[in-house]
């Protein structure tokens, strides 16, 4: 049985609500990065991930030294801060390798919560040899994977957050994960903006009018799926 969960899973707790509305709002735009194209991109990207990291490191470990359940209200505020330096990371490592006008929605989630969530992978991009092939799919698709991203967020986050109740080395666990995380969105923005890229604009079936030719691509593809 697989462990992916049912994109019609609701968000029963609270927690999760807030965690996907707060990933709702992250994505909601990309932020300007004032990095020029790099003569060398990837030793330029390493800079970036590494100093990346030392700001989200930091600001973890401070938000951990509440005590107790103080400690627990922080939780949220430490991943949207740690979220925001990390979209930033992606954003100006897209601009070092010249790719910024590739960087959107879709683009930033696979970049942010790959690592974490592989399995929706091939819901936004896929690898053909050396090119990567970015689905733009609708409204209602990335809504999907951030509900799936928000509940295996969540119930990393609850896992976790028993570092917060030890005192010095709570933070020290909370800060040193932050790093890591960050070093592998960076590893996989790296990976992204090395690569050509293209573009496919996936179409809703529903929206297309019969005998539109897409949509009779669409279940040629299906049979050929099903063959």
């Amino acid at each position: 049985m697989s462990d992916k969960p049912d994109i019609n899973q609701s968000l029963a707790h609270p927690a999760q609500q807030k965690v996907f509305n707060l990933l709702e709002k992250l994505i909601s735009s990309v932020p300007i990065s004032k990095e020029t194209v790099s003569n060398t991109p990837e030793e330029r990207a390493r800079d970036i991930v590494r100093i990346a990291g030392i700001k989200a490191g930091a600001v973890s470990a401070t938000l951990a030294l509440a005590p107790g359940p103080a400690g627990l209200l922080t939780i949220i505020p430490d991943l949207k801060k740690v979220w925001d330096i990390q979209q930033q990371m992606v954003s100006d490592i897209a601009a070092c390798y010249g790719k910024s006008a590739q960087l959107n929605q879709e683009m930033m989630v696979y970049c942010l919560f790959r690592h974490g969530a592989a399995m929706l992978a091939r819901d936004i991009l896929i690898r053909v040899g050396e090119r990567l092939i970015l689905k733009q799919g609708s409204l209602r698709v990335i809504q999907n994977i951030l509900k799936h991203i928000t509940i295996h967020l969540t119930q990393k986050a609850i896992g976790k957050s028993i570092s917060r109740w030890v005192p010095i080395i709570g933070p020290i666990v909370v800060g040193g994960y932050s790093i890591l995380d960050t070093r592998s969105v960076g590893k996989t923005a790296i990976e992204t903006f090395s690569r050509e890229i293209e573009i496919e604009i996936e179409v809703e079936e529903s929206f297309l009018p019969q005998g539109h030719p897409a949509k009779e691509k669409l279940w040629q593809n299906k049979e050929e799926n099903h063959g």
